[in-house]
Order: C-alpha cells, then structure tokens, then sequence
C-alpha cells in the first residue's frame, strides 16, 4: 500500500517502483495486489484517476480527518475539543466517530468515483474511526469492504460490523 499519493501519475511512478522490485525478486506478476491509502481530500477527489492505477484503497481516516478539518489532533484534542463539543459547534469528536457530512462526503465521492473507474474494487479503512461502531455502519453504507483498527478495538468492531450488516438486513461475511 503506497500511502499519501495526491495523482494517478505520483501513483504510477510509485506502482512502477514496486513492480519493478518484485520482478527483482523474482514474484509472479500479479501475484502482489498494489494499492494506495487516501489520507489526503485531493486524493479523495481525484480517486477515479488513481483507481485506474490502484488495485485497492485503504482511506487512511485519522489523517483524512485532520487534513479535512484542518486540525492537529494532538494539539486540538488537548486544547479546544472539549470547548467544540460543549458549545454545540460539532456533535461528536470527528477523531472518535466519523464526520459524516464533512469527512464521510469525501469517502461517499472516492468510494463512487473509484468504482466507476474500476468496479468492483477492494476499499477499505485504516485508522481508529475502523473501531467505531457509529463509523462502521456508515462506512458499510458506503459499500467498504473492511476495516482495521488497533488491537483493542477488534472486538468492538466485529461486533458493529455483525450488528450493522444484520440492520441493514444482509448476510454478507
């Protein structure tokens, strides 16, 4: 997975690189899927141009988060979080739960702009917000294929994940 790529062409170069090095090592073309995580707006808006080039996407949604909202989470969560939340300016903390109108939007325009490029592409997230039940029931929504999540969360997110398949009346694995 190649992170941070903004154009199909930075994606390009980068996949050559990898191909490149797996034809080194002698690996069976094809054999290693090559993606890219969308951490950046532009490159959720852009995702068409870089699904031609991707084999899948993760959406890297911590930093998709702070790069939307032009915050450091570091220095936000510590300082003026509380203050947002308190006086009604945001409803949830968007580095706990997804921002549905904000972030979510992103991911709703790369999900559809990638799959019309390439149908049936893998998409996934990576970040905290792949641990949270209210984020993993918008991102099944959303059509992603997975999450991922630090360790802790795994079970929480299994979980959701059963839970929101079963209400959205599926029986998908």
């Amino acid at each position: 997975m190649i992170p941070l790529t903004v154009s199909g062409p930075e994606l390009a170069g980068a996949r050559g690189w990898v191909t490149d090095a797996l034809e080194e090592l002698g690996v069976e073309p094809g054999r290693v899927r090559v993606g890219t995580m969308i951490e950046t707006p532009r490159a959720a808006l852009v995702a068409g141009e870089l699904a031609e080039v991707a084999d899948f996407f993760s959406f890297g949604t911590n930093d998709l988060t702070q790069l939307t909202f032009g915050f450091s989470r570091d220095d936000v969560e510590n300082s003026i979080m509380g203050v947002y939340l308190e006086a009604g300016l945001l409803s949830a903390n968007p580095f706990d739960t997804l921002d549905a109108n904000g972030v979510g939007e992103l991911l709703a325009l790369a999900v559809a702009r990638g799959r019309a490029a390439r149908p049936g592409m893998k998409i996934g997230v990576c970040g905290e917000h792949g641990g949270d039940p209210a984020s993993i029931t918008r991102f099944l929504d959303l059509g992603v294929d997975y999450v991922s999540c630090s360790p802790y969360r795994v079970p929480i997110a299994r979980l959701a994940a059963a839970q929101a398949v079963m209400a959205a009346g599926g029986d998908d694995d």
